[in-house]
């Protein structure tokens, strides 16, 4: 998986969990708790889509990857996980 197909994944769960955040506003190298008001079953919601639609577990020792979209991207993109 690329970067960019990574990003598409992971803008695509967010949109389904907060349909009213624009993927054009999100920094994607800052806390998208700062960004969005997302409590905490939004973002297990966020994470439980990419786990589904990706095929690769995320166990919750790796939450913290998934802080920012960069570091959600690069967990999805990279051969031997943390």
């Amino acid at each position: 998986m690329t970067t960019d197909e990574a990003k598409q994944i992971i803008f695509d769960v967010l949109l389904l969990v907060a349909p009213e955040v624009s993927a054009d506003e999100i920094e994607h190298d800052v806390d998208l708790s700062e960004q969005l008001d997302l409590d905490s079953m939004d973002y297990l919601n966020w994470l439980i889509g990419i786990s589904e639609t990706t095929g690769i577990e995320i166990p919750q020792r790796d939450a913290s990857c998934f802080l920012t979209i960069d570091g959600a991207a690069s967990y999805l993109t990279t051969p031997t996980k943390p």
